[in-house]
């Protein structure tokens, strides 16, 4: 069996580097940028007041109290056209232009005005005090977004306030995907004996859509070679195939039988890690296709690792953060001979550190206890006996393309 690492790296090898398009801005939330950004315009474009207060001149501060002659307002959008002369002020706005010659501001709580005349009472602490200066947050030219970064809420606000109403921003993936077996039956359709529910369906659609792709479902394939064949051929078009079940060694597993009839180019076929040993991966007719175990949880546990490999490479992403590490919550058993994925809860000890806690049944089938799940847990192939206070390796399952 391949390990884990191996197939990561084989799946990512797999697929290729989606193509540009530009979007506008408002539809650029957790897109993936293709090229870097660089800001069309200065901010501030000129020194402007970070308080509602007074511009006014330091040397004309050196007695206090000072009592200045206030000449004309500068609020934020408008401009004050004259300049302070010695002993003058200019009532001044949060944002507002500093007026020429000013070169500090007292704020407003710190005086007392009189119709004309200002009486300074308190001094600033220093010359330039709540003086926001030209290109104090970036300057025209400057790269502040670069290619392969994924757009929050807060990229999406810098690069309008760098004036950029278009980016260029990696193709979504469309992902193509299959559910198989006769005992599975879409939410909402009667339930024959033997029969559930295609969980899978759903939950797949969503990790495609929450990663920044475009589910495209081909419904669901029945426990024939024809049905395989007809509902895969579906896929034309998709950047990635994805199947969920059929890939064991049972009767009715027809996913490998099918597509080698079809050309299948088999890249590997499992893989030691617990849940998810019968993962497939290869390329039918250039399209790469991943296969991945039926249980709800091995479906979940292999799109976190292997399908969020193939989009980090499909978009082009960098700079995400897989792994982390946390304290364990409790006492883990010895490992075996898979790399093991295990279902936890994630809280925050008195000291700040990070408390990775294991659900006491760990069962491929228990999609309430993967939803209720932070993380999981990374055990490594033949781990010893881990103790409650031992720091371990988790895989946060916080991912997706849509964060603040």
């Amino acid at each position: 069996m391949l390990s884990v690492t191996d197939a990561l790296e084989k799946v990512s090898a797999g697929c290729e580097l989606l193509p540009a398009e530009q979007v506008s801005l408002d539809a650029a939330l957790g897109r993936v940028l293709a090229r870097d950004v660089a800001s069309a315009l200065t901010h501030p474009p000129t020194a402007v007041s970070a308080m509602d207060g007074y511009a006014v001149r330091w040397d004309d501060l050196a007695a206090i109290p000072a009592e200045l002659t206030v000449i004309g307002e500068a609020a934020a959008g408008h401009v004050f056209a004259g300049a302070l002369a010695p002993g003058q002020a200019a009532r001044i706005f949060t944002g507002g232009a500093l007026p020429d010659g000013a070169d500090t501001i007292v704020i407003q709580e710190d005086t007392e005005r009189d119709g004309d005349t200002v009486r300074v009472i308190e001094k600033p602490a220093e010359k330039g005090e709540f003086v926001r200066p030209a290109g104090l947050d970036f300057k025209a030219g400057d790269v502040l977004l670069t290619a392969g970064q994924l757009l929050t809420a807060r990229g999406v606000g810098l690069a309008a306030a760098m004036n950029m109403p278009w980016l260029m921003v990696r193709r979504r993936p469309r992902v193509a995907f299959v559910a198989t077996g006769d005992e599975v039956v879409m939410p909402g359709q009667a339930v024959g004996p033997g029969q559930i529910i295609s969980s899978n369906s759903l939950a797949l659609a969503a990790y495609v859509t929450a990663m920044g792709g475009e589910p495209v479902s081909l419904g669901i394939a029945r426990d024939t070679p024809e049905s395989l064949a007809e509902t895969l051929a579906g896929a034309r078009g998709a950047d990635l195939l994805v199947t969920m079940g059929g890939a064991s060694v049972g009767d009715h597993d027809l996913v490998r039988q099918v597509l080698g009839g079809r050309g299948f180019d088999l890249d590997f076929y499992k893989i030691a890690m617990r849940p998810g040993k019968p993962l497939i991966f290869g390329h039918i007719d250039g399209t790469p296709m991943l296969g991945l175990p039926g249980n709800p949880v091995s479906t979940g546990v292999t799109s976190a690792l292997f399908l969020r490999a193939a989009f980090t490479k499909m978009l082009g992403l960098v700079g995400e953060r897989t792994e982390a590490t946390a304290v364990l919550g409790g006492d883990l058993p010895a490992n075996g001979k898979r790399e093991d994925y295990i279902r936890a809860t994630l809280d925050t000890a008195a000291d700040g550190r990070a408390v990775a806690t294991a659900f006491p049944r760990q069962d491929s089938s228990m999609l309430a206890a993967f939803t209720k799940a932070d993380c999981l847990i990374i055990r490594d192939v033949g781990a010893a006996p881990a103790r409650a206070g031992d720091i371990a390796r988790i895989l946060p399952l916080g991912f997706g393309a849509l964060r603040f």
